[in-house]
């Protein structure tokens, strides 16, 4: 079922790129944090009219219907039809989201005379070299998988920005990432606005 999801999801198979670049895996949930972690790697590693230097595989994790629900009790068996149709949602919404931020490269200035036209032109490139893939398990397990067989180079994830206590309990998917994924692991933490 997970091959047959990557498929579906746009995916390429295991192994190296098709196109002899090294490969970049950026794992994303439906977070702020996750597509903030894209958005940022779109800017510096995929800029408009530079060549791409990287394969970019974009990856999401589904959590299996019966990990939400858990020890839910009575009843709960019921719930899984509306838990797993609520979860693929929630997969299509984060890819489709992801699929626009590649094909819209919007590049950030600190110019503030540059004009709209300039900005308009700044979000007309795309990431070409692109594949997407949704796998099922825990978010930690298939990003490591991911990087294993992609032969990846470089793994990309967000950070919530958890305290410690927190990640004690809820874990750390970029704290695991760091620990266990074969390639240089980058995570990409959010700034937070100061008003």
């Amino acid at each position: 079922m997970a091959a047959a999801e990557a498929a579906a999801a746009g995916g390429g198979g295991g192994g190296s790129s098709s196109s002899g670049k090294p490969v970049m895996v950026v794992g994303i949930d439906d977070s702020d944090h996750s597509y903030y972690a894209l958005e940022w790697t779109l800017q510096h590693f995929f800029t408009p009219g530079g060549a791409q230097q990287y394969h970019l595989v974009v990856l999401t994790a589904k959590p299996p219907a019966s990990s939400v629900i858990g020890i839910a009790g009575v009843g709960s068996a019921e719930l899984l039809p509306t838990v797993e149709a609520d979860l693929k949602r929630t997969v299509v919404r984060v890819i489709d989201k992801a699929k626009k931020l590649c094909a819209e490269i919007e590049m950030l200035h600190d110019d503030p005379a540059a004009d709209d036209l300039d900005l308009l032109r700044r979000r007309s490139a795309q990431v070409a070299d692109v594949s997407y893939e949704t796998i099922e398990g825990d978010a930690r397990n298939v990003i490591c998988e991911a990087v294993d067989r992609h032969h990846a180079e470089i793994l990309v994830v967000g950070c919530h920005g958890y305290s410690y206590w927190k990640r004690a309990v809820l874990g750390s998917v970029s704290d695991y990432c760091t620990h266990h994924a074969h390639c240089t692991v980058m995570i990409v933490k959010r700034p937070k606005h100061k008003h």
